[in-house]
């Protein structure tokens, strides 16, 4: 796959740029490159191995096979092992799983997550630096038109960032699609068409064959405005974030049970677009995803702050608001992680549970379900600072699996935290704790080879927790699955 410089150099230039603007890569880094065997993926291949000839980065190309759409799915597959065999290209495909998610998730989204999941955990794998991904102008485009529709803030409009999670990489950001299409044509090389994009039940799907299209004709340079847009909006998304958090570090102060607190005066005096960021950023630590929540969510939660009495509370999903005097809170809705341990276990409960990493696993005979993941130091950041029953992180690498959830067990012993190494009995955990008898054999336990990890919702071991020198967190969300369909 040669690319001189009198075939398209328009793209090529386009991209070089937008990798040193970026700061995408860098010189004898390992990439991971996600060919799906469709136009921008197979561009983008044929663009990175050109910069290799120059730059000595080192490429490895993964192909997500999902097998939604029968035989076009391992045609896809086939291609793509073609074109890399050809190149002499290392590729590793993937066929994850696709796991169940909240009635809000479409399949497109459960796939988009899966895939970055896998990939996240395959670069991690081969020691690869950056996963580079070939969204384009367009791409970013009908995101923004998506979320524009949707009615959404700064963060929305704000579109794809050229830089995710600090791996993921985006250089045809800056290109459109027609610049992609000419340099394939000029490079004479062949690429799939993926039918499900011309599915209309996909809302993007609708946007990209039928808004953007209507909006082109409108005003032609239609894309390169709303990218640039998406730029000038993710800079000021930016600083508004960075107001919001001197604001939050300022007034919010952490309870002895994790709940949030800060004074209603204090928030009053705050314009309303840092009440909303305040709000959400508090929302934000009991969601099980770490999601943003839904602005009709902040809204409800800020105009409560702002009018809501004294003594009066609150409950949504995995929340709970109220006012105490002059001083607003909120923290988890312990009546319903309560009774996401406490309730009835099946006729025949599990005696345990394999977890792999990652995924998300329900624990039988009643709703609670636990996401496992694991994120680097710099990505759990937030959540190390915050201390919250229903969540537990642990230093990844004093971890080996199997992972296992199962129930207690006559002679179980844990090294609390905080209990300075000293251990402790489980019997005598729960009797202290005063849980009943009835409600010890619902309470999941999680393993791993090296002992027990967490009681849910109880006590986390204090020889696995993440330190200073840590590199990778373990993190383990537990969810009440019966609460969220509850509250939609």
């Amino acid at each position: 796959m040669q690319l001189t410089r009198t075939t398209s150099p328009k793209l090529l230039k386009q991209v070089i740029r937008t990798v040193r603007d970026q700061r995408l890569f860098d010189r004898g880094q390992h990439l991971l490159v996600a060919l799906s065997g469709g136009p921008d993926s197979t561009a983008l291949l044929a663009l990175l191995v050109r910069l290799a000839a120059s730059w000595p980065v080192r490429l490895t190309a993964v192909h997500v096979n999902y097998r939604l759409r029968g035989s076009e799915s391992d045609e896809d597959e086939a291609f793509v092992s073609a074109i890399c065999k050809e190149r002499g290209i290392p590729l590793v495909v993937l066929r994850p799983t696709l796991t169940k998610k909240p009635k809000r998730s479409s399949v497109q989204a459960m796939a988009r997550e899966a895939r970055y999941d896998a990939m996240k955990t395959l670069a991690r794998d081969i020691g690869a630096d950056r996963i580079v991904v070939g969204h384009t102008a367009n791409d970013q485009a009908e995101t923004v038109l998506m979320w524009m529709l949707r009615g959404a803030g700064l963060t929305g409009l704000g579109g794809m960032p050229f830089v995710r999670e600090s791996i993921i990489v985006r250089p045809l950001l800056s290109s459109t699609r027609e610049d992609i299409l000419d340099f394939l044509r000029h490079q004479g090389l062949h690429y799939r068409e993926d039918s499900s994009n011309a599915a209309g039940r996909y809302r993007r799907n609708r946007i990209r064959n039928e808004l953007l299209p209507a909006m082109i004709k409108l005003a032609p340079a239609a894309v390169g405005s709303l990218q640039r847009l998406a730029d000038l909006v993710r800079e000021d998304d930016r600083y508004m974030e960075q107001a919001a958090d001197e604001q939050f570090s300022t007034l919010v102060k952490q309870g002895k049970d994790g709940e949030h607190r800060l004074d209603r005066r204090a928030f009053a005096s705050l314009l309303p677009a840092l009440q909303r960021r305040v709000v959400r950023r508090m929302l934000r630590s009991y969601e099980a995803e770490r999601r943003a929540s839904s602005m009709k969510v902040v809204e409800t939660v800020r105009r409560f702050f702002l009018t809501g009495k004294a003594g009066i509370d609150w409950s949504f999903r995995d929340v709970h608001v109220t006012r105490e005097g002059e001083v607003l809170c909120i923290g988890p809705n312990k009546r319903r992680l309560a009774g996401t341990v406490a309730a009835a276990a099946s006729p025949t409960p599990p005696t345990e549970v394999t977890v792999e990493v990652p995924s998300t696993v329900s624990w039988a005979g009643t709703h609670t379900k636990f996401h496992v993941q694991v994120l680097s130091r710099h990505e759990a950041e937030g959540l190390i600072a915050s201390r919250f029953s229903h969540q537990a992180l642990f230093d990844a690498d004093r971890v080996s699996g199997p992972l296992v959830l199962r129930r207690w067990r006559p002679g179980d012993r844990l090294y609390p935290l905080g209990m300075k190494g000293k251990s402790k009995k489980l019997q005598d955990l729960f009797t202290d704790m005063k849980i009943p008898r009835t409600k010890r054999e619902s309470i999941p336990v999680l393993t791993a080879s090296e002992g027990i990890l967490w009681i849910a919702g109880i006590r986390q071991d204090e020889r696995f927790r993440v330190r200073d020198g840590s590199r990778r967190c373990l993190v383990v969300t537990m969810t009440d699955e019966s609460a969220r369909e509850g509250a939609r």
